[in-house]
Order: structure tokens, then C-alpha cells, then sequence
């Protein structure tokens, strides 16, 4: 179902694979794209749950927006294993203007189709979503 302010579909795949992250830990983190084309949301990349935040922020491209999820582990003061499920919105300031308004327009209906995030950062550059703001937002 198309939204109509932005007109973009989200492709089940999207929720499917973010299902798997979430009940079963299949994927480490997951990249969306929106394919003008279909204008749809899709999957992009997935990725392995043995790979690092480095690899996350590696596969998002510096000049394109994406939407993505990262289930971050983290041990808290307590000495307790615990993970959270992070929606990120990259939009690189160096992205098209038109691109950026897609994917702004977007969001919020993409976010409501995945059910279980618990904390959403918006980032134009690397430094607005490095592992230290991952870590402190997580606790």
C-alpha cells in the first residue's frame, strides 16, 4: 500500500528480513533503499551477525540517503547482555535535494511497518552516528 505524501510502497521483504533480526538474530544490520522506479522501500544489504559497526557504516554509501537497522549489543553497568534494535536515517548532506525529500517524506510510514525499534538517530555525516553515540543513546 502507497502512502500518499510520499507515494512509496515498503516492499515485505523489508519487514520480513527485519523480523528475522529481531526475533531471531539472523542479520546484524539491515539496509533499505527506496527504488524510485517501483517507488517502493527494498532491501539492500544484509549483514552477517559476526560482522562489526565498521562494516555497517562501511555499506552505507557517503553520497545517497538509506534507511537502515542495527541491533547493537552492549553489556550494561550491571553486568547484563543486552541489545537494542537501532533505526538509522542516513542522509548524507552531500545527497540530491530530491533524494533527501523522499526519504524524509518516508520515514515515518517506513518506521510504523517495522514494529520494534527502540531508538532512531537521523545522521548527515559519520560522525552523528559513530559508536560512541551509538553507546550512549543505548543505555
Amino acid at each position: 500500500m502507497a502512502n500518499a505524501a510520499s507515494g512509496m510502497a515498503v516492499n515485505d521483504d523489508c519487514k520480513l528480513k527485519f523480523l528475522d533480526l529481531k526475533a531471531k538474530r539472523t542479520y546484524r544490520f539491515i539496509v533499505y533503499k527506496i527504488d524510485e522506479k517501483q517507488k517502493e522501500v527494498v532491501v539492500e544489504k544484509l549483514g552477517e551477525p559476526a560482522q562489526s559497526y565498521e562494516d555497517f557504516t562501511a555499506s552505507l554509501p557517503s553520497a545517497e540517503c538509506r534507511y537502515a537497522i542495527y541491533d547493537y549489543d552492549f553489556v550494561t553497568e550491571e553486568n547484563c547482555q543486552k541489545s537494542k534494535i537501532f533505526f538509522i536515517a542516513w542522509s548524507p548532506d552531500t545527497a540530491r535535494v530530491r533524494s533527501k525529500m523522499l526519504y524524509a517524506s518516508s520515514k515515518d510510514r517506513f518506521k510504523r511497518e517495522l514494529d520494534g525499534i527502540q531508538v532512531e538517530l537521523q545522521a548527515t555525516d559519520p560522525t552523528e552516528m559513530g559508536l560512541d553515540v551509538i553507546r550512549g543513546r543505548a543505555n
